[in-house]
């Protein structure tokens, strides 16, 4: 795995394809104002302390408290990931659906330009670092094999539109650039800031087509791009919320009980009538929970 330096450009296994969404104008604070957005992710995990450790010193999340084996984990007054420990659990696997990576949305680019540096400066291994165009992304793994990707999107109103679809790309990071944001001042990463987010989910599934038409059936989603073994589905004009993809996992069945991994996804609605639990085809909690 390699490390992230400042001649290193690197050239993401784990990016996102091209996503095409349909027109319209972009909404202020995407993704958080759109109709349906992520709140937070579950994990279940060997050893919670261990793995909570690590989003502290690598990610910038900060403890925000215990509920029994559960450790929450956030940045500001938001939880943004829920950890709970079972030193019994199996080791997931990536043939079987579950998380392919929780994608940590950063208020801005000179946010993620302070990581970047922390990044260099602690010899992180990263998996890959990718210019999307609309956004620009590092991704890594964290001890007990989920995906992790940090990212700032650019501007909505710079986004690229033709024939309703909007221009991405996974082109290699300008790390030089991007730590350019920082100037000639020394200035240090001191955790996740106030405002970031759980920008999207990507998960595995064992039918991307399959995966999608639930998400646009059960929970109103839009399909944004469907390509090669992957979809991509959203609400309210962000590129994406949700990432599907059976890349290593075509075929598989419910996800098997007493393994590591996604426990959970929590999805805030401005349309629910109340609380709500659903399992995706594959068995993987959905839970949807009302907003204002």
């Amino acid at each position: 795995m390699p490390f992230l330096t400042r001649r290193n450009l690197l050239s993401s296994a784990l990016a996102a394809p091209v996503v095409a969404l349909g027109g319209g104008t972009q909404a202020a604070g995407l993704p958080m104002s759109a109709p349906v957005a992520v709140g937070r992710v579950g994990l279940r995990a060997q050893d919670a302390e261990g793995l909570a450790d690590w989003y502290q010193a690598n990610v910038g999340l900060r403890r925000m408290g215990t509920d029994g084996a559960v450790i929450r984990m956030g940045a500001g007054s938001r939880v943004l990931l829920e950890i709970l420990g079972d030193p019994a659990l199996r080791r997931d696997s990536t043939a079987e659906a579950g998380l392919y990576h929780t994608a940590f949305l950063l208020p801005s680019r000179k946010a993620l330009a302070l990581w970047a540096s922390y990044a260099i400066d602690r010899q992180i291994p990263v998996d890959g670092a990718s210019d999307h165009l609309v956004s620009e992304a590092i991704y890594l793994t964290d001890p007990e094999g989920n995906g992790v990707e940090i990212y700032a999107d650019r501007d909505a109103a710079g986004w690229q539109w033709s024939a309703g679809q909007v221009a991405m790309g996974t082109e290699a990071l300008d790390v030089e650039n991007l730590l350019g944001e920082l100037g000639l001042t020394p200035q240090f990463w001191t955790g996740a800031p106030d405002g970031t987010v759980v920008g999207h989910v990507h998960l595995r599934v064992g039918d991307a087509a399959q995966a999608a038409q639930w998400w646009n059936d059960a929970l109103g989603f839009q399909t944004v791009r469907a390509r090669g073994g992957a979809a991509f589905v959203s609400t309210g004009g962000y590129h994406h919320h949700v990432g599907l993809n059976h890349w290593q996992s075509e075929g598989a069945g419910n996800r098997p009980a007493g393994h590591t991994g996604l426990a959970h996804v929590e999805l805030l609605s401005r349309n629910a009538p109340a609380a709500q639990v659903l399992q995706d085809p594959w068995g993987t909690e959905i839970r949807l929970v009302p907003v204002a």
